[in-house]
């Protein structure tokens, strides 16, 4: 029997302590279900009912951040399917131009707090909800079709970029507040591809993403508790991990060989609690079940508690077999 409630094992090892047993968790997409609020809450609680994470991460629909500027797709009804982009905000460089401020109550966004609610209200009170957020420049990256014309604009039209970013940042700033109130504990803040080295340069990133993503995650206030999820290849987790990110917490994908390994990342992530160790394209998704449980066993020997929470280094794709969750959550 856990001695520890779910907050309190999170908790005591935000503290630096040894909790009874590792936590873990981990998290995925069911497409056929994010498009509406009651659609994506009742996915998230049944997923956490049959595996009983540590800390849930509420797993929306990508698009949500871009849809009330004006994004357009064709919700999936298919679980392994994503939907498909019909038009985006931005396809010319004066659109950005048009990307204004919006309030909470704006469509997209109201129905995101209201599937916060639900699952606050029909969740234990001791599991930690993490809403996911991505950083302003990501969801910038999510108004194009081509990107490149993103990374352009930042390097011949800066200008034009930051007048965007900066409504982008007024408005999850005002966002995650109200988040916090429909009874979020914080964000799995994601910066998706953006902080990568494949993408831009660090000085790029400082530049266009660092400034932004503070506000917004200040805006969570100082009892959050915040996951810094850096995605990709080449990524910048350790350059993020050295700022004021108000996130104890840091995921990415360390079984990647271009980023710092998990064993490694004691000393390179000095102070933050490392979620990961879940190779979620490999192993994860091409084991047998018994072959997870020598996994997860092997991760336990050799990492601290009081420092790893295991977890994938990315969403889990939804094919991965439900055996192989379920032998990871019981060799816990």
């Amino acid at each position: 029997m856990d001695k520890l409630s779910h907050r309190e094992r999170i908790q005591t090892i935000m503290a630096g302590h040894r909790p009874d047993r590792f936590a873990a968790s981990a998290w995925r997409h069911f497409f056929h279900m994010e498009s509406s609020a009651e659609g994506t809450a009742e996915a998230m609680l049944a997923f956490q009912k049959r595996f009983d994470w540590d800390f849930m991460k509420i797993n929306p629909r990508a698009d949500y951040h871009v849809e009330d500027w004006g994004l357009k797709q064709r919700y999936s009804r298919k679980e392994f399917e994503k939907h498909v982009k019909l038009a985006f905000p931005v396809s010319r460089p004066e659109d950005w131009s048009k990307i204004k401020p919006l309030p909470p109550t704006s469509p997209a966004l109201a129905e995101h707090l209201k599937a916060v609610s639900i699952i606050r209200k029909k969740s234990d009170p001791e599991l930690p909800l993490l809403m996911t957020v991505f950083t302003p420049l990501a969801v910038a990256g999510r108004m194009v079709d081509n990107q490149k014309m993103l990374i352009d604009q930042l390097r011949t039209a800066p200008d034009t970029i930051t007048s965007a970013l900066e409504a982008i940042a007024v408005t999850f700033e005002k966002f995650v507040e109200e988040l916090r109130n429909a009874g979020a504990d914080g964000l799995f803040f994601a910066t998706t591809q953006w902080a990568s080295s494949d993408q831009i340069t660090w000085p790029e990133y400082e530049k266009f993403g660092v400034p932004y993503d503070l506000r917004v995650i200040k805006a969570t206030g100082e009892d959050a508790f915040n996951l810094l999820h850096v995605c990709a290849s080449n990524s910048f987790v350790e350059q993020l991990s050295r700022l004021d990110y108000n996130a104890r917490l840091v995921n990415w994908d360390s079984s990647d060989p271009t980023n710092p390994p998990l064993d490694k990342a004691y000393e390179r992530l000095p102070g933050k609690v490392l979620v990961g160790g879940v190779d979620h394209n490999g192993w994860l998704l091409k084991s047998r079940p018994n072959e997870i449980a020598n996994a997860i066993a092997d991760l336990k020997r050799r990492h601290d508690p009081a420092r790893v929470i295991i977890g994938p280094g990315c969403a889990v794709l939804p094919e991965t077999p439900m055996d192989n969750l379920r032998a990871m959550r019981e060799s816990l």
